[in-house]
C-alpha cells in the first residue's frame, strides 16, 4: 500500500491496445516526455490508460445526470493506478473549423470583448443597453441582416453562370452546375418542368433564362428518365434548384475544399454594403470602447489591442474586464501569436496556429496540482516557435502541475526531466516500456528506436548528393493573404522544402497559389488569374500531374476504414466470392460488405458496436450481442478464405495481411506501399476516426504510391512529418526521395530540420508571421540557406546540417 504522498504515478497492469501488461512509474510535479515510433503504444499509455482512468475517476463523483451530458472515453483496461491527480487533456482536434469560427471565438476572447462592449462601452445618448449577444455575428440579434454576419455579399450573373451561350442546355450551357448524375438530374427535371434543353441558350426566351439562373423556387415534379438499353429506370419526384441557388448553397456549406472553390469561380464578392464588412447591426457599431467599434477593435493585431486595452480609461466594471482580457491575450502572445486579429477567420489559419490558439485557452485556466496530457504540441510548430512552447509548459510545471506529454520532438525531449520511452517497435512488436527514468538514462538501452536521434552521432547519416532542377515553375507578384507581390520560383525535378515560423505564408503559397495555378492548368483554365492568385505563372507545362496530399482524414464515420479507402476491400471481397462455398451458396462480392444488408449483422447494421441507453447515466457502446464485434451475420462468417474469416482478415495488421496474401497481385500491391510509408502495425478494419493526421496523409500517399505513374507528376505536402517518430521520418523519406529519383517533383511545407537539410532546394519564409511575414528570406540549397542574416530557420538549419 503506498502511502497517500506518494510522489509517483504508478500504474501497473496496463493492457490497453497493444499495451503488454505495462507496469511503470512516473513522478509527479515533472515535465515527462513519452516517447516511440508511431504505433508503439505511447499514447495507449498517456492517453487511454493515465488520463482516461483520471476522467473515469472524476466522472465518478459527477451526479448521474450531468454524467450523461458529458461525453467519456470509457475505463481503461488497467490493473490499478495509485497517486493519480486530476487530469487535464489537450489533443490535436483535426476537424476543420467553419467559416464563422475566428481567432475569437477558438480562444473565446470574443465573449470577454463583448462583454466589455455591452457592459462598459460608450453608448449614444438614449440608446438601450445591449446584452453581449448583440456584439455577435454569429446570432440572431446581432448579424447584419443583409449579409447574416458574413460580412461579404457573393453575387452572381448571367454571364459568370453561362460562359458560352451558343450551347443549349443539355450540352452543358449553365457551366456552374454539378456534372454526373446532379447535373443530369436537373437538366431532367427542367425538361420535366417544359422548358426546351435542347435550344442554343441565347435563343430562349429573356424572362426563361432569368427564372431559370435565379429564381428562389424549388418546385418537385415527376421525372420520367429516358431508358438506356438493357437499363430499366422508374420515374421519380425531382427538386429543382436554380444555377444561382446552387452555387450559394455549395460555396456556403461545402466541407470539400475543390467544390467550393469551383463555386467561387462563378461568384463575385464585395463587402456588404449594409454593414461595410464589419458583419453587426448598426445599433451594435453605435457603441465605442477606447474611440472604437468592436469591428476595429476585433481587426487590431493582438498585440496592439493589448495596448489599445491598456491606455483606456473607465470605471471599475471596464477595469475588471480589460484586466480580464489582457491576461487572456497575454498568453497568445507568448505563444507567438501576437500578430493575429480577433476576426481572423479559423480556417485560414495554419495547423501550428490553431493548435497553439486552443492550448492558450487551456493553459489560461490558472489550475493547479493537475496532470496535463498533451499530444504532440510542438507539432507543426518552427523550432523558434517550440522555445516559447517550452516556456510555457515550464511555467505550468512551476504552477504545481504535472505535464505529461506524448512527443516526437528531440528538443523537447531533451528538456524533459523524466523521460518513458515505449517499443520497440510498432503494434504488436511493441506495447513495452524500454525505460523509464532521465533522459540520459536511455543511452543505455541499445533496443530503443529513439535513442540514436536522442543522441546523435555525426556523420552517421550519409550525405545525399543534391540534383539538379530540370525547369523551373515562376509565379510573379502573388497576393494572396499576407503573402503580397511575391516572386517565387520552384525548381522541376527535385525535393524542395518549404520553411518558416507558423503564419509565415508558407501553405499559402505552396497549398493555395502553386497548387492552385497547377490545378487551374490541369481544368484547362489560362492560369494568368491576376484576381485570384498572381501576377504570371511560366513553366507549368512540364508538369503533367499534380497530387496534393494534406492531414484531413480519409472518412468522417467509422464505416471508413484502411481498407475501404485504398481499394484493397474490394479485392478482398472479390477473393471470398470466388471461394467454394461463396460460390455453392450464390454469396457475390457484396455478400461481404457490412455496409450494405444481405452479409452484415442487422443488429448492429454492421457497426460492430451498439448504443445502450441507460436512462439518468450516459450512453454507452458494448460489442453487438449478436455478432460479438464481427459486424457480419454468422452464415457469412462460415465463409473462410485460407482458413480466416472476413472478420479475422479486417482484424489483421498490414505487416500480417502483406503475408497472408503474398502471391495475390492485387492485394499485395497497396498492402507494399503501406509498408512501404512505415503503416504495417494499423488492422485492416481499423477506422477512419480513430487515425491521427499523419497517419491519414501516409494512407493517401501510399493509395497515390500503388497507381501506375504517368508522366511528370508534382507532389505537394504540407508538414508530411508531423506527428512522427524521427524512425517513421526516415521511412517516409525514403519513399517521398524515390519519387524524386523516378523523374518527379515534391514540394513539402517542413518544419522538422532534419528533412529541410536533406532536401535540393530551400524556400525560407517570413521573417516572422502575420503582416510581418509574407516575404521570402532566402532561396537556394540548405547550406545557403543556413548562413542567410535575417533568417529565423537558419540557425537551426544549421544546426541540424552540423548533426
Amino acid at each position: 500500500m503506498h502511502s497517500p504522498h506518494d510522489p509517483y504515478v504508478r500504474v501497473r497492469g496496463a493492457r490497453e491496445h497493444n499495451l503488454k501488461d505495462v507496469r511503470v512509474d512516473i513522478p509527479r510535479d515533472t515535465l515527462t516526455v513519452f516517447t516511440g515510433v508511431s504505433g508503439s503504444g505511447k499514447s495507449s499509455l498517456a492517453f487511454g490508460t493515465i488520463y482516461a482512468e483520471a476522467q473515469r475517476r472524476y466522472f465518478e463523483s459527477v451526479a448521474p445526470y450531468a454524467r450523461r451530458l458529458i461525453h467519456q472515453v470509457g475505463a481503461p483496461a488497467v490493473g490499478e493506478i495509485t497517486g493519480l491527480p486530476p487530469a487535464v487533456s489537450l489533443e490535436q482536434r483535426r476537424s476543420a473549423p467553419g467559416s464563422r469560427s475566428s481567432v475569437g471565438t477558438v480562444t473565446t476572447l470574443s465573449n470577454s470583448l463583448r462583454m466589455l462592449f455591452s457592459r462598459a462601452g460608450d453608448y449614444p445618448p438614449g440608446a438601450e443597453r445591449l446584452d453581449s449577444d448583440s456584439f455577435s455575428p454569429n446570432t440572431a440579434v446581432g448579424a447584419c441582416p443583409e449579409c447574416h454576419g458574413l460580412g461579404r455579399i457573393h453575387r452572381t450573373d448571367e454571364g459568370l453562370l453561362v460562359p458560352d451561350p451558343s450551347l443549349s442546355i443539355r450540352e452543358g450551357a449553365i457551366a456552374a452546375w454539378p456534372g454526373a448524375w446532379q447535373g443530369k438530374n436537373l437538366r431532367d427535371v427542367l425538361d420535366a418542368l417544359g422548358y426546351d434543353v435542347d435550344r442554343p441558350w441565347r435563343e430562349l426566351d429573356a424572362k426563361d433564362r432569368e427564372w431559370i439562373l435565379f429564381t428562389d423556387e424549388q418546385p418537385v415534379v415527376t421525372v420520367h428518365p429516358v431508358r438506356d438499353a438493357g437499363r430499366i429506370q422508374r420515374p421519380y419526384q425531382g427538386t429543382y434548384m436554380s444555377a444561382r441557388r446552387y452555387v450559394l448553397h455549395t460555396f456556403a456549406d461545402t466541407k470539400s475544399r475543390s467544390l467550393r472553390a469551383k463555386a467561387e469561380r462563378f461568384l463575385t464578392s464585395a463587402p456588404c454594403p449594409v454593414c461595410g464588412g464589419s458583419r453587426l447591426r448598426p445599433e451594435a457599431m453605435a457603441v465605442t470602447f477606447a474611440g472604437r467599434t468592436i469591428a476595429e477593435l476585433a481587426g487590431l493585431p493582438l498585440s496592439v489591442l493589448a495596448e489599445v486595452l491598456e491606455g483606456a480609461d473607465g470605471e471599475e466594471t471596464a477595469r475588471v474586464l480589460t484586466a480580464d482580457l489582457l491576461a487572456r491575450i497575454g498568453t497568445v502572445t507568448e505563444l507567438g501569436l501576437g500578430y493575429l486579429s480577433l476576426d481572423r477567420t479559423a480556417p485560414t489559419l495554419s495547423s501550428g496556429e490553431l493548435q497553439r490558439l486552443r492550448m492558450a485557452t487551456q493553459l489560461r485556466s490558472g489550475l493547479f496540482g493537475v496532470v496535463y496530457v498533451l499530444d504532440e504540441p510542438s507539432a507543426g510548430l518552427h523550432p523558434a516557435d517550440t522555445e516559447a512552447l517550452l516556456g510555457v509548459l515550464g511555467r505550468l510545471k512551476e504552477a504545481g502541475n504535472s505535464v505529461f506529454v506524448v512527443e516526437h520532438q528531440m528538443d523537447v525531449v531533451r528538456r524533459a526531466d523524466w523521460l518513458v520511452d515505449v517499443g520497440p517497435l510498432a503494434g504488436e512488436h511493441g506495447g513495452r516500456v524500454l525505460h523509464s527514468g532521465p533522459p540520459e538514462g536511455l543511452a543505455e538501452v541499445p533496443e530503443s528506436a529513439t535513442r540514436r536521434f536522442l543522441f546523435p552521432e555525426a556523420g552517421a547519416a550519409p550525405v545525399r548528393e543534391k540534383r539538379a532542377p530540370s525547369g523551373w515553375i515562376r509565379l510573379t507578384g502573388v497576393e494572396r493573404h499576407n503573402v503580397r507581390g511575391v516572386d517565387a520560383a520552384f525548381p522541376l525535378g527535385v525535393f524542395t522544402a518549404v520553411t518558416g515560423v507558423s503564419g509565415s505564408g508558407k501553405s499559402t503559397l505552396v497549398g493555395q497559389v502553386l497548387a492552385g495555378v497547377l490545378a487551374d492548368r490541369q481544368a484547362g483554365e489560362e492560369p494568368v488569374a491576376g484576381d485570384r492568385y498572381c501576377a504570371t505563372a511560366t513553366g507549368l507545362e512540364a508538369v503533367d500531374r499534380l497530387v496534393q496530399v494534406d492531414q484531413k482524414p480519409i472518412g468522417r464515420t467509422p464505416r471508413s476504414n484502411l481498407a475501404t479507402y485504398t481499394g484493397l476491400f474490394d479485392t478482398v471481397r472479390k477473393l471470398f466470392a470466388r471461394t467454394e462455398k461463396a460460390r455453392e451458396r450464390g454469396y457475390g462480392a457484396g455478400r461481404f460488405s457490412f455496409n450494405v444488408s444481405g452479409g452484415r449483422c442487422e443488429t448492429c447494421q454492421g457497426e460492430g458496436f451498439v448504443s445502450v441507453e441507460l436512462l439518468f447515466l450516459p450512453s454507452t457502446y458494448a460489442p453487438c450481442p449478436d455478432c460479438h464485434g464481427a459486424r457480419y451475420n454468422p452464415e457469412t462468417l462460415e465463409v473462410t478464405l485460407e482458413g480466416l474469416t472476413i472478420a479475422q482478415v479486417l482484424d489483421l495488421t498490414v505487416e500480417s495481411a502483406a503475408e497472408f496474401f503474398s502471391g495475390t497481385p492485387a492485394a499485395e500491391r497497396p498492402l507494399r506501399t503501406l509498408l512501404d510509408v512505415g503503416l504495417g502495425y494499423l488492422r485492416l478494419g481499423q477506422a477512419a476516426t480513430e487515425l491521427s493526421g499523419g497517419e491519414a496523409q501516409r494512407i493517401k500517399l501510399a493509395a497515390e504510391l500503388q497507381r501506375t505513374r504517368r508522366g511528370h507528376t508534382l507532389y505537394l505536402l504540407d508538414e508530411p512529418t508531423t506527428g512522427l517518430h524521427p524512425a517513421d521520418v526516415e521511412v517516409l523519406m525514403r519513399q517521398l526521395h524515390a519519387l524524386v529519383d523516378g523523374g518527379n517533383t515534391v514540394v513539402v511545407v517542413e518544419h522538422d530540420m532534419a528533412v529541410v537539410a536533406g532536401a535540393d532546394h530551400v524556400v525560407d519564409m517570413g521573417p516572422e508571421g502575420g503582416d510581418r511575414g509574407g516575404r521570402i528570406v532566402a532561396a537556394g540549397t540548405p547550406e545557403e540557406v543556413a548562413k542567410t542574416a535575417g533568417s529565423r530557420t537558419a540557425p537551426y538549419l544549421a544546426k541540424a546540417l552540423r548533426r
